[in-house]
């Protein structure tokens, strides 16, 4: 029995940035959804009767959107950002890592703790909260020289000196000291980076995208679409409790230099 033509799934999305003279073609991550919309408006012509006589298209509105399952940096970039012109150009080696609730515990000899590192590839970056270990409570933070009992400060000439006032380290603190959970961040090595400028207005990256899609048949029959100019309009990130985030991009059509806006590609005459 012959299977008629059909798609299902997502399929395999490509982009390739089309503004820039050196680009590569980049996977957008597992895509979840595709959607292609094009939208004409029409102009009736009516005369007497309740029907028009004649009706005429004028322009059209091209739209698509995807969504997909994994974060890309080298997607997002090529897709709306536009940063650089090739896939390694536009990142910075390392970054920095949270530390979410590190314990520490102060001294009834000194007042104050050294969180991470103070200088090298470790070192200490920003101070996110500290609370105590017993009860959560928050600690306010003060400029250096104001520390009281709930409150604590941070050096501003040596990285993650922490110093907290009477009560909470010092001889004034309880025999062991107290425990603190503190959340900070540091730079790191491992991974890449890279900081989205504030471009001039104007600055529009545009990119092709390939798409293919096939029903797994005894013959497969593949259907593959190419818009050949994109820009986008709209990048999301949004997450939410039991759920994965699955970055979404929104984008405009429209045509290249030899006129060309879409090519459908049918395996079969259907």
């Amino acid at each position: 029995m012959s299977v008629p033509l059909a798609s299902f799934g997502p399929g395999i999305l490509i982009i390739t940035r089309t503004d820039v003279a050196t680009s590569y073609p980049i996977n957008v991550g597992y895509a979840q959804e595709l959607n292609l919309d094009f939208a004409g408006t029409t102009k009736p012509l009516f005369g007497q009767n309740q029907y028009p006589l004649v009706a005429a298209r004028g322009t059209i509105k091209s739209t698509g959107k995807w969504k997909a399952a994994t974060l890309s940096g080298m997607a997002w970039m090529a897709a709306f950002y536009g940063q650089g012109t090739s896939s390694t150009s536009i990142f910075t080696s390392g970054g920095f890592k949270w530390n979410v609730a590190s314990t520490f515990t102060s001294s009834t000899t000194v007042t104050t703790l050294q969180v991470g590192s103070s200088s090298g590839s470790s070192q200490f970056q920003t101070d996110l909260g500290v609370r105590y270990a017993a009860g959560n409570l928050p600690l306010l933070r003060v400029t250096t020289g104001n520390e009281t009992t709930g409150c604590y400060s941070v050096a501003s000439t040596q990285p993650g000196l922490f110093t907290f006032g009477g009560g909470d380290g010092g001889a004034s603190a309880p025999a062991g000291g107290v425990n603190f959970t503190i959340t900070y961040t540091q730079q790191t090595t491992v991974g890449q980076n890279v900081v989205i400028a504030n471009q001039l207005i104007g600055y529009t990256p545009t990119f092709q995208l390939d798409y293919y899609t096939s029903l797994n048949q005894p013959t497969a029959k593949p259907f593959v679409v190419t818009v050949y100019q994109c820009v986008a309009a709209k990048h999301a990130i949004a997450s939410k409790l039991e759920d994965f985030i699955m970055p979404e991009f929104d984008f405009d059509i429209f045509a290249n230099n030899a006129g060309n806006v879409v090519n459908y590609v049918f395996p079969e005459a259907s």
